[in-house]
Parts: C-alpha cells; structure tokens; sequence
C-alpha cells in the first residue's frame, strides 16, 4: 500500500509571509501524522515569482522525514528551481519519477519558461515514454504535472491549461497502469477524466480561485471569480491499497488539527 499526500500552489512569496505561513502548518500537520505517509508530492507553483529568496524558503520550509518530490510550474523558474531545491545546475524540463510503495510517481516537467499555459515538449513526452517502457507490467503509476490536461470550467485557468494534448492522451489512455493524472494549477479541489484516466487537482495551499458559475463574487467586472485568501489550507491524500485500488481525500488543515483526538469524537 502507498499513500501519498499531494500539495500544490504554495507561491512562497517573498513580500509576504501569508504563504509561508500556510504552507508550515500543512507541513507540520504532515510531519505529526499519527501512522505512516510514503511521499509528498507537491505538483507546481512552489514559488509566486521564481526567485532565490522564495526557493531558499520553499527548501526550508519543505524539510521532512518524509520523501518530497517536486515538479515546477508556469510561477516557477527552472534554474532557481533546480539549484536551490535539487542542488542541481540547468534551464531543461525538471521531470522525475519515484517508486513509492507499490506505485511509481511520474513527474513532468510542464512549464514553458515566460508563459502561463502549459505544454509536455517534446523531450519530455520522449522520457515519459521510456518511463511507462521500463516500468513493470504490475505497476501502479501515478503521473503528475502542474496544468491541468482537461476544461475545469475556471475561467482564469482554462485559457492556461495543458495544450497539445494528443500524445499525451495517446500515451496515458493506452496505459492500463496509469491509475491517475494528479494536477494544481486551478487552487481548487476537482475531480474529472482524460483519455480514460482520472485527473485530480489538488487544492493551492495558498488561496481559493472559484469556477466560473461564482463570476462576481466580490463585485469584481467581468464577472470574473477572484483569488480567496480566507479558506484554510488544504491537502490530498491518495491511497494506492493492496487490490490496486485508488482512494483519494480532501484534507483542509486548520489550526490545532494535529491535537484532533477519536476519543473527542464519538459517532
């Protein structure tokens, strides 16, 4: 059994504290677990403007006995991204892939350094296929990346999701192994399917952006949704079991949360 915990969107930004305190409450919540997590994932945006200060404090405040495995986002910069959170030197996509328990985490690098939209160039949809080779027949593989590859109804981010989807459809729909897409980009919980496969957007940890059926909750023009700062920080949580079977819950994280005790709570 694996289960993996999924972050997304912290846009540690170094202006403000608001974000960095946000993400350390997720990350203390994950790090006092009662029980046992195999991996976080965190799927894009670690960073609001890509620069050294926001990754010194994105490394910081990613720290756990926990593997943590990162893939950037349209937020992100490559170089600053690589060196300061993977020790690592270069400007090419950042992809990576895991074995977890018994699952692998494919992780694709899906920025285009100086847009907003997303797109798997080609070399990196060349790796994935030699990833999905080698991977054993009885694989469970989860594979990640930060723009969502479908609609979600968001009128911010649809305009900026995933484009030039075709081989990427290709190579996961034929995939029995691939139990899941997992996604941020979207700073919103949403659950649909692509060539046959779940894709799941993890909540930001940062804010809340609204679908288009909220358009003008603030008053704002356009009917446009605007960014949600109030609601609490939130987590995914994805339970490969023992049958292959793929569970996932929606975590939000308040203040005081790791005190939460069953004996408070009786059904």
């Amino acid at each position: 059994m694996a289960i993996i915990a999924h972050l997304s969107d912290t846009h540690i930004d170094g202006a403000h504290n608001r974000s960095t305190k946000r993400l350390a409450r997720v990350m203390t919540y994950l790090n006092r677990l009662p029980g046992h997590i195999d991996a976080i994932v965190v799927t894009g945006d670690v960073a609001d403007h890509g620069t050294e200060l926001e990754y010194r404090a994105a490394r910081d405040l990613l720290q756990s006995d926990i593997p943590v495995f990162m893939c950037p986002g349209n937020h992100d910069d490559r170089s600053n991204f690589r060196k300061f959170l993977f020790d690592e030197e270069g400007v090419g996509p950042i992809n990576s892939a895991h074995v977890v328990g018994n699952c692998i985490i494919v992780l694709c690098d899906s920025s285009i350094p100086g847009e907003s939209h997303g797109v798997l160039a080609p070399d990196t949809l060349s790796w994935l296929r030699g990833v999905l080779d080698e991977a054993p027949s009885d694989a469970n593989i989860l594979i990640g990346l930060h723009h969502p590859p479908i609609r979600l109804f968001s009128p911010i981010i649809d305009p900026i999701r995933l484009t030039e989807v075709d081989e990427f459809a290709e190579l996961v729909g034929t995939d029995d192994r691939v139990r899941a897409i997992l996604c941020g980009h979207a700073h919103t919980s949403a659950v649909t399917t692509f060539a046959g496969k779940l894709v799941i957007v993890a909540p930001s940890v940062a804010s809340v952006l609204g679908p288009e059926w909220e358009g003008g909750a603030d008053g704002g023009t356009n009917g446009t949704p605007t960014v949600d700062h109030g609601p609490l920080p939130a987590v995914a949580f994805h339970v490969i079991d023992e049958d292959n079977r793929l569970t996932t819950h929606f975590r939000t994280v308040a203040k005081g949360v790791n005190r939460y005790s069953l004996a408070r709570h009786r059904h």
